[in-house]
C-alpha cells in the first residue's frame, strides 16, 4: 500500500511539475481530462487553459494534449484555434461545453446563441502526425422557424444536410441533401478561422459553413 501511495505521488508530482511548465502565463485550467489518443493504451492528459485578454476581459482557450515519453511529459499538441473564447457564444455566454475522448476521439462541444440557437461537436483523430478532424455535427435555428443540421464526415467526404422548416411562408419547404466533398483538411491549428469555409450544395443551393 506504501509503495502504491508512493508511485501515485511521484507520478502527481511529476505532472504538476510538467502542467507549470507549460502552463500559459497568467492563464487558469478550465478543464482536464485523461485517456487515450494515439492508441497506444497509454493514456494522454489533456488540459484546456483559460487566458486573459484585454478585450472587454473576454478569455481565449489554449488546448494541449501531453503525452509521457521516457517518464516525462511532453506536448503532443496544442492549439488556440480549436476552442473558442468565452465571449464567442452570444447572449447565452460562454459557448464552451467540453471537452471528452471516446475511443481514441477528442470530442470537442459548443453551444450558443439567442432566441437563434446554434451548436457544433468536433471529432479529431491523431492521424498523420496531428490531430485532425474526422468529424463535424452541428445544428442551428430557431423554434417555430427552422432547424438545420448537418452531419459531415471529412474522413469519407460524406456530408448530410437536413432543414426542417415550420414557417414556410417565410423559409419555403423543408430541404433534404447529401453530398460528398472530399479533401476537407482541418485540424486542431486552423480550426476556427476567421473567415469561415463554406461549401454550397448543389441541390439545394444551401450555404454550409464550418
Amino acid at each position: 500500500m506504501k509503495a502504491t501511495f508512493c508511485t501515485l505521488a511521484l507520478i502527481f508530482s511529476t505532472f504538476c511539475f510538467a502542467q507549470k511548465e507549460f502552463q500559459p502565463k497568467g492563464s487558469t485550467i478550465n478543464e482536464t481530462i485523461d485517456g487515450d489518443l494515439d492508441g497506444d493504451k497509454i493514456p494522454e492528459k489533456v488540459i484546456v487553459y483559460n487566458i486573459p485578454t484585454n478585450n472587454d476581459s473576454e478569455d481565449i482557450r489554449e488546448i494541449q494534449i501531453l503525452k509521457k515519453v521516457n517518464n516525462k511529459w511532453t506536448i503532443l499538441e496544442k492549439s488556440r484555434n480549436a476552442i473558442l473564447g468565452s465571449k464567442d457564444g452570444g447572449m447565452m455566454g460562454d459557448p464552451y461545453m467540453g471537452t471528452r475522448i471516446e475511443k481514441d476521439i477528442l470530442i470537442i462541444s459548443h453551444y450558443g446563441g439567442s432566441s437563434w440557437k446554434w451548436g457544433i461537436t468536433d471529432k479529431y483523430r491523431f492521424q498523420n502526425g496531428h490531430f485532425e478532424l474526422i468529424g463535424c455535427s452541428s445544428e442551428s435555428g430557431k423554434p417555430e422557424e427552422y432547424w438545420t443540421t448537418i452531419d459531415f464526415n471529412l474522413s469519407t467526404g460524406k456530408l448530410i444536410f437536413s432543414k426542417e422548416v415550420e414557417n414556410t411562408k417565410e423559409y419555403g419547404k423543408s430541404k433534404n441533401e447529401t453530398f460528398i466533398k472530399k479533401e476537407v483538411k482541418i485540424n486542431l491549428q486552423n480550426r476556427n478561422q476567421e473567415k469561415q469555409r463554406k461549401i454550397i450544395l448543389p441541390q439545394t443551393k444551401e450555404e454550409v459553413y464550418f
